[in-house]
């Protein structure tokens, strides 16, 4: 790689809606900080929140979804430390922007996914849950 390749900007796509619900509500009972996730969730895709704090945010989630990252998944206990720290780093950054409505929005939909099981939710709130 030549050194104006390593300046070129990296290809970047926002994480995909369903593909996070999905993997939350498969991972839900093991992740102790889904209510925070979700909220980033929620104020990340706010048209109203400001461009750079939908960048961190959207890459924490990202991050979230990756299938390999640090720490494998997988790993009972330990699993998801990394993905907590990615998160917490991130909403530290910007968390004057999550708002009440963002929360409420996440305790809402968190609820619904407790419950769900493999059926398709209201269209407002959410695509097909599998898992």
């Amino acid at each position: 790689m030549s050194d104006t390749d390593a300046l070129r900007p990296i290809p970047y796509e926002v994480p995909d809606e369903r593909t996070f619900w999905n993997k939350l509500g498969r991972v839900l009972a093991s992740v102790p900080f889904a209510d925070r996730l979700a909220a980033a969730w929620y104020c990340a895709v706010d048209a109203d929140t400001p461009t750079y704090v939908r960048a961190v945010l959207l890459g924490a989630v990202a991050y979230f979804i990756l299938p390999t990252d640090a720490i494998p998944d997988f790993l009972v206990g330990i699993g998801f430390t990394d993905d907590a720290t990615v998160l917490a780093t991130a909403i530290a950054a910007v968390s004057g922007h999550i708002k009440d409505s963002h929360r409420e929005k996440a305790r809402a939909k968190l609820a619904a996914l407790k419950t769900a099981g493999r059926r398709r939710l209201p269209e407002d709130d959410g695509p097909l849950i599998e898992g």
